[in-house]
């Protein structure tokens, strides 16, 4: 007992960065409030290319394995790097609260999903579970699509997993069989997951692409340059 309550106690001490994850307890109580609340009033989310994608029960697969996929990218790099952990968690949450905003200020929601299924068997078994237990609303920007390119970049950025190239090319895969089931299983428009995209893109060169270590760096350099003029 006393080596177990030790281990308990270094291990938050050497993890205590972990604090952060309690974010999720302010997100799952916000989104499910928002999936009790709009359930039938809202904006309809639709444009004509949905109309040409077909249903595919078969990618309801990678659909429900991005719960795995997102768990093990936020486990993993809050173990190996704290730095990535805390990149990872400023995308992540901050795409997480735009799209409670934007779904608590526009209700929004969708009519893609089929009414019967022609034929059954384990797939459309897990669809028909997923749709009974997932609403039809509060759509865009797609989590599904947004976080799981989020993990993707990680993975990516990762100095870990730099030189592991089959994780890398399986996060890809994944990542993408994920982008492409959420239209295919008919939960999410092109629309939602154009908009995750763009979403990503700006979240990304504000995570990875701008240094925002060297700004205070700059400012300094930059008052310390003033001083070393001339005084008139």
């Amino acid at each position: 007992m006393r080596k177990l309550k030790d281990f308990i106690t270094n291990f938050f001490k050497q993890y205590r960065h972990i604090w952060i994850l309690s974010y999720f307890a302010i997100y799952l109580v916000w989104f499910n409030y928002l999936e009790k609340t709009v359930t039938t009033h809202f904006h309809v989310i639709h444009v004509p290319i949905d109309d040409y994608i077909p249903f595919c029960e078969y990618f309801v697969i990678p659909y429900i394995m991005w719960f795995g996929y997102v768990a093990w990218g936020i486990t993993y790099t809050a173990l190996h790097n704290k730095n990535d952990f805390y990149r990872l968690c400023g995308f992540l949450f901050t795409g997480m609260t735009i799209f409670l905003i934007v779904s608590t200020l526009y209700p929004n929601g969708q009519y893609l999903r089929p009414y019967y299924f022609s034929h059954h068997n384990l797939c459309t078994t897990l669809c028909e579970w997923l749709y009974s237990t997932d609403t039809p609303t509060n759509l865009f920007p797609s989590i599904h699509v947004y976080n799981s390119l989020g993990i993707h970049f990680a993975v990516m950025k990762s100095e870990e997993l730099k030189d592991k190239k089959t994780v890398r090319i399986l996060s890809f895969i994944l990542c993408t069989s994920i982008i492409m089931a959420t239209m295919l299983i008919k939960q999410h428009s092109v629309f939602d997951v154009s908009t995750a995209f763009i979403l990503a893109f700006v979240m990304y060169n504000l995570v990875y692409v701008r240094n925002w270590s060297k700004l205070p760096q700059s400012s300094a350099g930059h008052l310390k340059d003033k001083k070393r003029l001339p005084q008139v």
